[in-house]
C-alpha cells in the first residue's frame, strides 16, 4: 500500500509536468499569433494609406484631363 501512494505522487509529478509542457505551448501560440498581428498591422496600414493616394491621385489626373479636354473643345467666345 505504501507503494501505491508513491506511484500516485509519480503519475501527479508526471501529468503537472505535461500540463506545464501543453501550457508553454499555448502560451507560445498566442506569443506568436499576437506578433504576426503586430507585424501585419502597420504594413496594412501602410497599403491602405498608398491605395488611397493611389486613388486620390488617379482621380485628380482624370479631373485634369477632363478639365482640359473640355476647355479645348468648348467654343471659342
Amino acid at each position: 500500500m505504501a507503494n501505491e501512494s508513491g506511484n500516485i505522487g509519480v503519475f501527479g509529478d508526471l501529468f503537472t509536468a505535461v500540463g506545464d509542457l501543453a501550457q508553454q505551448a499555448v502560451d507560445m501560440a498566442g506569443s506568436a499569433v499576437k506578433t504576426a498581428t503586430d507585424t501585419v498591422q502597420p504594413i496594412t496600414n501602410a497599403c491602405v494609406q498608398l491605395c488611397t493616394t493611389g486613388i486620390n491621385s488617379a482621380t485628380q489626373l482624370v479631373e485634369g484631363v477632363t478639365k482640359s479636354v473640355t476647355s479645348a473643345l468648348a467654343p471659342k467666345q
